[in-house]
């Protein structure tokens, strides 16, 4: 029985690196509108997460500083 091979991993970050590349040229103005509108749903979801982070550094700062 012969196993196909596994798909190699995508670098993190590639596939925003391959949307960047993207020829803009071949969407109609309502694709463009739509991949704007998703674009700032992402924004806002990393903006969300960048948050979260920030946070939950804070938190741990907080708790492991030093106390003189």
């Amino acid at each position: 029985m012969s196993e196909e091979p596994a798909e190699a991993r995508r670098a993190r970050g590639q596939s925003l690196l391959d949307l960047s590349r993207e020829d803009l040229d071949l969407h109609a103005v309502e694709e463009l509108e739509e991949r704007i509108a998703t674009l700032e749903a992402e924004i806002a979801r990393t903006r969300a997460q960048m948050s979260r982070k920030q946070a939950g550094r804070a938190a741990a700062e907080a708790l492991f500083s030093r106390r003189d």
